[in-house]
């Protein structure tokens, strides 16, 4: 088994949003555990990892159906009863271990809630819908939403079951976490800004060493 890391580093508040509210607090709540610790769902990073590549192989004229078997192969095909045969698993994007240990001892020994965890690690933002004609804003449109505040860096764990991993796949690996800029809720409205890097089992930044076959290929086409 061959075991990678991707890490996420919030750039900006982003909220990985679990599709409902909480009355009277928000209209819009981030997903997290029963400690109060927000995280991003693995099937949902996958999901943007893919959506990456194949943006990024559409850049290509030849070679292409290389690349998108290989996208397919990778991350496995959504819907089709073929995704559970991805060649890598793509764990949820947590916080540090030291950091969910820590909690984990507060709340038990010294009766922190998850709510106050969660309080500590997010905040919530307003905003309003403004009508294109008049230019103020519309009535009954105040929304809120909690957000992961800036600066937090969120890790997941790439497992592939076989004992090497095809060089291609960590090139298709390293693009898409290369060009996975924006993730959550509000991407297109300021939120969600992060910076993205592969990692090894022992921790090194490999981001960069396998780009350079798929930056040819671009060069040739």
């Amino acid at each position: 088994m061959n075991n990678y890391k991707l890490k996420i580093k919030l750039l900006s508040d982003t909220t990985f949003g679990r599709g409902d509210g909480v009355a009277g607090i928000v209209d819009q709540e981030v997903e997290h555990d029963s400690y109060g610790l927000p995280y991003l769902r693995g099937r949902t990073l996958k999901g943007l990892l893919s959506e990456e590549c194949d943006n990024l192989i559409h850049s290509l004229v030849d070679n292409q159906k290389h690349w998108q078997e290989l996208v397919c192969k990778l991350f496995g095909i959504s819907g089709s009863g073929l995704d559970i045969m991805a060649a890598v698993h793509i764990g949820d994007a947590r916080l540090p271990s030291d950091l969910q240990q820590a909690v984990a001892h507060e709340i038990q020994e010294n009766d922190l809630t998850s709510q106050q965890i969660l309080s500590s690690l997010t905040t919530i933002r307003k905003q309003t819908a403004i009508s294109a004609e008049t230019g103020v804003a519309e009535a009954k449109s105040l929304r809120s939403a909690r957000v992961v505040i800036r600066d937090l860096e969120f890790t997941s764990d790439l497992l592939f079951e076989t004992e090497t991993v095809e060089e291609d796949m960590l090139t298709l690996l390293a693009i898409g976490t290369l060009s996975l800029r924006h993730l959550g809720s509000g991407r297109n409205r300021g939120r969600g800004h992060v910076q993205c890097t592969l990692h090894d089992a022992d921790g090194n930044d490999i981001t960069r060493n396998y780009i350079h076959r798929f930056g040819q290929e671009v060069k040739n086409s």
